[in-house]
Order: structure tokens, then C-alpha cells, then sequence
């Protein structure tokens, strides 16, 4: 019987992970050590909520880069169909490829749906440190928006902010 997904709660380090963006580029969370960062787990590149996610992501670019925050986007795709996804959609922030072995860091973060093959819908926003300070979990068919990533990266300034999971409910 599979396992549901259960995302790492804040408070938690990060998993650290090095991940492909391209076949002569990688990407590793150390990379972005001392920023704020904003991982996005999502189910496939050409699923049409997950198109409708990270395109709004991008319209935000501007505005996490603001904050100080580093976005990136990781599903169980290849680097190929990243590749063809983000010159299509007009994606520049960096697609990582969880491909080999099959989401090994979808699995370390605790996204991966045995079920479906691939990422659940979640998202984690971490401090400068590397520590989970907010996370999202959706259903696969609800994109999140960009309130909830906006508000956590807003409060982590506010000292004593709470920092809580909180799992997406369709409106």
C-alpha cells in the first residue's frame, strides 16, 4: 500500500540536493545558501495546472527577487522536456530535473506519490539558513497561487513570526 505524502514540516533543515538544469548545468541548494529560497515540487511540465503555476510564478520573478528570494522548480521530468516546457511558457528561473534515480528528492522532502509516478503539488519556502520555514501541499488538480509564498516570505522578516504548514483547500 502506498504511503501518502507527507511534507517536511518547518523548523526542518532542508535536504540538500544537486539537481540538472541542463546537460552541462546543475543546480545545488548549497548554491543558493544565504538566500531565500522557494522550492516548487509539481507533478509535470505539460500538465495544465502545473503550466498555469509556474507561468504565474514567472509574471512574479521580479517581486521574490525583492524579497531575496530564489526560485526553483523541480518535477520528475527529464531536462529535455524542461528545456521544451520553459522556452514554450516563457519560464526563466531554473526547471530541475528529479529524474534519476525517480524522485530521489521529492522523496527526501516527502512529495513524492508513489501512486502517480511523480512530485506532488507543494511548495517549501526556506530561510537564508536552509531551514523550512512555511510549506503548501495541494491537490494535484488546485494550483496554490502566489498569495501564501508571498505572505511567507513577507513574515519571515517580522520577528516571531509563525511559520505553520498549511495544506492547500480548494475555494
Amino acid at each position: 500500500m502506498d504511503r501518502p505524502c507527507a511534507p517536511l514540516p518547518p523548523g526542518t533543515p532542508a535536504p540538500d540536493f544537486t539537481l540538472p538544469r541542463s546537460s552541462h548545468a546543475a543546480v545545488s541548494l548549497a548554491d543558493v545558501r544565504g538566500h531565500r529560497a522557494i522550492l516548487v515540487f509539481y507533478p509535470a511540465d505539460w500538465e495544465p495546472v502545473s503550466q498555469q503555476q509556474l507561468t504565474l510564478y514567472q509574471e512574479y520573478l521580479a517581486e521574490l527577487d525583492g524579497l531575496g528570494a530564489v526560485l526553483l522548480a523541480i518535477s520528475t521530468d527529464h531536462i529535455w522536456s524542461h528545456r521544451a516546457f520553459a522556452r514554450a511558457a516563457g519560464i526563466a528561473y531554473p526547471l530541475l530535473a528529479d529524474a534519476h534515480p525517480q524522485g530521489a528528492v521529492c522523496r527526501a522532502y516527502g512529495v513524492y506519490d508513489e501512486h502517480a509516478g511523480s512530485s506532488s503539488r507543494t511548495a517549501f519556502v526556506l530561510d537564508e539558513d536552509g531551514i523550512i520555514r512555511w510549506s503548501q501541499a495541494c491537490p494535484v488538480a488546485i494550483n496554490p497561487g502566489i498569495d501564501g509564498i508571498l505572505t511567507a516570505l513577507e513574515s519571515m522578516s517580522l520577528k516571531g513570526a509563525n511559520h505553520d504548514y498549511r495544506p492547500c483547500s480548494p475555494r
